[in-house]
């Protein structure tokens, strides 16, 4: 179950009755629309409310006259099919500050500038979706919000998504312990063994994971693996 502090009321009424549960907006959201997700990691508590502010509970006679059904999860689903999501103020702005969050998170590790090949700041991304003034509407799927984000920014900033292509050479001390770590991590096209021990491989990343992988390269081989970029794929 999730804490009471993130739940926001989900309210269903019919036949003159109400029926409320405790449930996670963005969780409610994405079943709404279809996902699959657990009910027992969406609600904040495993009752159905007449009042979930007071905690009164709906009666048995109740459920089953509107659902024909005492079933938890079965009644769940339907009050958030068929009924109404609620939030405060405050919980749309944590919302929205989350999902912008998440939004330049996602731009700045997948996306570069065309120009340098370089990815942008996630600073420098904020401030081009502020100048566009993105909108974010805290119930719309990451990827939707990605895709307007891209489309309003591209006339301020050169950006697109783009994958490239890394050459990576580990020496001989360190290749056997990196191995494991590097290709449980990377996307690995292909890889060979030197007869002196070491190791290379070629690996293709979002243009804008450049920098992440260049520090695991470091970290891994204590600062002596060799980097290489080689042609971005078009």
């Amino acid at each position: 179950m999730i804490p009471l502090e993130r739940a926001v009321v989900a309210r269903y009424e019919s036949g003159g009755e109400r029926f409320e549960i405790l449930v996670d907006p963005d969780l409610a959201h994405r079943l709404r629309k279809g996902e699959e997700i657990q009910i027992d990691q969406m609600v904040a508590a495993l009752h159905i409310f007449e009042n979930a502010t007071r905690g009164e509970r709906a009666s048995e006679e109740a459920l089953r006259k509107v659902f024909q059904t005492n079933d938890f999860e079965t009644i769940v689903r339907r009050i958030i099919e068929k009924g109404e999501i609620h939030l405060t103020a405050e919980q749309r702005r944590e919302l929205i500050a989350d999902k912008r969050r998440q939004v330049i998170s996602f731009i700045a590790k997948h996306a570069l500038n065309p120009q340098t090949g370089l990815p942008h700041p996630p600073q420098r991304i904020e401030m081009a979706m502020e100048e566009a003034k993105v909108n974010i509407d805290p119930f719309r799927t990451l990827d939707e919000l990605v895709k307007d984000a891209m489309k309003a920014i591209r006339p301020i900033i050169p950006i697109r998504f783009e994958e490239v292509r890394i050459a990576v050479r580990f020496p001989s001390e360190h290749a056997p312990k990196a191995y494991g770590e590097f290709t449980n991590r990377w996307t690995v096209e292909k890889d060979e063994w030197q007869k002196d021990g070491s190791w290379i491989c070629i690996v293709r990343i979002p243009g804008g994971m450049q920098d992440e992988l260049f520090s695991d390269v470091n970290r891994l081989s204590k600062g002596s693996g060799d980097i290489r970029l080689l042609h971005r794929p078009s």
